[in-house]
């Protein structure tokens, strides 16, 4: 169970590591106030004749005869600190000491009980006694 559970943290905060430091772009291409494509990994697409678009929107896509591309990037971290335990405060260090000793302490199990009688086999019957004797509960 501890097995497990460590390693699902380990990837959790592998994960949550990976996704803050990544950098992505989103390219859009507009035709008058229409978005025609969006593309993240890729370039948008510029060609306006491939898009079905209604007679209205060709119409203002006409007369405005203006497209645009607007490229967002998002940058992640780029830099990454690595904090030891002395550099935290004196009261963050108590704080988290106590709440890591209340946590491994909460997992405890039980102790292990003693069976006496775990290996013993009962005897061989060879007759049954409450016949023999005429002994019934009623």
């Amino acid at each position: 169970m501890k097995a497990v559970l460590n390693k699902i943290f380990s990837v959790t905060l592998a994960l949550l590591v990976l996704f803050s430091t990544v950098s992505f772009t989103v390219e859009k291409h507009f035709c008058g106030d229409v978005l025609v494509d969006m593309a993240m990994f890729s370039e948008a697409q510029k060609c306006v004749s491939d898009i079905q678009l209604s007679s209205i929107e060709k119409a203002q896509i006409s007369k405005k005869n203006c497209c645009k591309d607007t490229v967002d990037f998002v940058k992640g971290q780029s830099e990454l600190q690595i904090k030891t335990f002395s550099d935290l405060s004196i009261s963050q260090q108590a704080i988290l000491s106590a709440y890591v000793y209340t946590f491994i302490n909460l997992f405890e199990g039980l102790p292990e009980q003693i069976i006496p009688h775990k290996d013993y086999s009962p005897p061989n019957l060879v007759a049954d006694i409450q016949v023999l004797d005429q002994v019934f509960i009623i």
